[in-house]
């Protein structure tokens, strides 16, 4: 029995070894952890349970029966973050570049099927080498079922993936999939082709940093929704990011003590707003007024900057943020501003989030560009993600609210619930200034006659109450109570049921 215990001794610790001290040094000397690593300091102390520690691969041609550790390049299994169960799958690149074969995949695929019958998040740490050659379409085939799983895992569990060294070619369409995606500065980077194949095939001369490194992918792909200086700080955010989210479809997000009053009074969010109309603020100054504690966590921060979207909690609860941002392009929506919001409100209704949304938006941002890159159906993409969201929402309109940009903006109209405005809104079709121009066109010879149309525009207009009268603000509210006012809606809004007609799917304007 003792010879036996020894033996299961000696190969568990040889599979932990991965690929050999050698390896794991190479993967040291580049700033990078090994999986095993990451694991332990992504989940709680000792809550990891590993599966398929003794799995090896089954190929045999290219003299690759002469290599066969175990674990075949990724370490499976489950474990917890502050308490609640999280299913993990991290590559190991010490082993043979953590190529995927076809049982690689296998294991990734058996703690996916997993998470969706128990129902609780999947987290996988990529770091491969992309599919394993010796495998051939045996090792497509092990991406083509992880894909698969995805798909189905979608809405039903949070998928959450780290990018934390090199995912190529058709590697980078799980983690597209995935709910979010974070990477690391300097040493993670997702592309469908690499650099060598773009010069041959384009002609193009680049990095593989600058095509598809972690700054080209949260400021101009949007791929990524956050880099982090090194692997310590994105598990350590991956963790926080998980304290936000419930474990799936079914359930509510957790609910934290917390320690700020809800009725707590801001008195210097009634001097928020600029008395000159054209004067920008920062709205995650009030964001972070209104969150408990200050805690907000932005999910694409450095991408289209003119929208922020990002989860606070209100009374302990988790809520989802969507706000106009003033101090970028005066907070116009825009295609990128839209494709980052719909996916979030999306998100959000997905996992029964409730969402809140603070509106300053002077329009869609006009241009020939914008309309020859399709900014009607991208902008129609926000449009029906609120449209379609049946989760608890609250509106305030803290300022702008003109044209389209204020329906779509999670107004009345489109089944919010709690719509408030500040004193400062003005809601209307457009702006004094233009609307003057197309109303009295033939007077616009005349300065001062221009100036008193537009100050009777503004003072008609240019106020919350035309639309109070009407009722598609249910109520004008004070800056400096607005935290009191929506944790209050919010709480009455606990028990909210709501479904939209039958259908298969939609068909959301892709």
């Amino acid at each position: 029995m003792h010879d036996i215990l020894s033996q299961l001794e000696a190969r568990r610790s040889t599979a932990r070894q991965g690929g050999g001290a050698r390896r794991i040094s190479a993967q040291h000397a580049k700033g990078k952890l090994t999986a095993r690593e990451r694991i332990e300091l992504l989940l709680d102390e000792g809550s990891f349970e590993e599966f398929d520690m003794f799995v090896t691969h089954r190929c045999t041609d290219f003299g690759m029966d002469a290599e066969r550790p175990a674990g075949d390049g990724v370490v499976t299994g489950w474990g917890t973050v502050n308490g609640r169960m999280v299913y993990v799958f991290a590559q190991d690149f010490t082993v043979m570049g953590g190529s995927v074969s076809e049982t690689h995949g296998a294991k990734i695929c058996k703690i996916m099927d997993m998470a969706v019958q128990n129902g609780a998040p999947v987290i996988g740490i990529n770091d491969s080498g992309g599919a394993r050659i010796q495998e051939g379409v045996a090792s497509l085939a092990a991406y083509g079922e992880v894909f698969q799983r995805n798909v189905l895992a979608s809405g039903v569990v949070p998928q959450i993936s780290l990018i934390m060294g090199p995912c190529a070619g058709g590697a980078v369409y799980s983690p597209a999939m995935t709910d979010f995606i974070f990477m690391v500065k300097d040493s993670s980077y997702m592309f469908v082709t690499g650099p060598d194949v773009v010069k041959t095939v384009t002609n193009e001369v680049v990095t593989a940093e600058d095509l598809g490194g972690a700054s080209t992918h949260t400021k101009k792909s949007s791929v990524a929704d956050a880099a982090f200086e090194n692997d310590v700080e994105a598990l350590a955010e991956t963790r926080r990011l998980i304290d936000f989210l419930p474990l799936n479809n079914r359930e509510k997000p957790p609910v934290r003590p917390f320690f700020d009053d809800p009725a707590r009074i801001e008195p210097s969010l009634d001097t928020l707003i600029p008395a000159n109309p054209n004067q920008p603020y920062d709205m995650k100054e009030l964001i972070t007024k209104l969150a408990d504690e200050g805690d907000f966590f932005e999910i694409q921060a450095a991408f289209a900057c003119n929208i922020i979207t990002g989860f606070i909690r209100l009374e302990g609860q988790t809520v989802g943020v969507v706000a106009n941002q003033p101090m970028v392009l005066a907070g116009c929506l825009d295609i990128d501003s839209s494709r980052k919001a719909a996916r979030f409100v999306r998100f959000c209704d997905a996992f029964e989030i409730p969402i809140l949304t603070l509106v300053d938006v002077p329009g869609f941002l006009p241009g020939v560009a914008q309309e020859h890159d399709g900014v009607i159906k991208h902008g129609a993409k926000l449009l029906y993600a609120f449209g379609e969201a049946t989760v608890p929402r609250v509106t305030v309109i803290t300022r702008k609210a003109y044209g389209g940009a204020y329906v779509v903006m999670a107004s009345k109209h489109l089944r919010a619930d709690f719509n408030y405005a500040w004193p400062t809104a003005e809601i209307a079709v457009m702006g004094a200034k233009g609307a003057v121009e197309i109303l009295y066109r033939s007077e616009l010879g005349d300065p001062e006659k221009t100036a008193q149309r537009t100050a009777d525009y503004e003072q008609r207009f240019a106020n919350p109450f035309v639309a109070a009268e009407k009722g598609f603000v249910d109520e004008v509210i004070m800056p400096h109570s607005t935290r009191r006012r929506i944790c209050r809606a919010f709480a009455s809004l606990r028990g909210k049921k709501q479904t939209n007609p039958w259908k298969k799917h939609d068909n959301i304007p892709l």
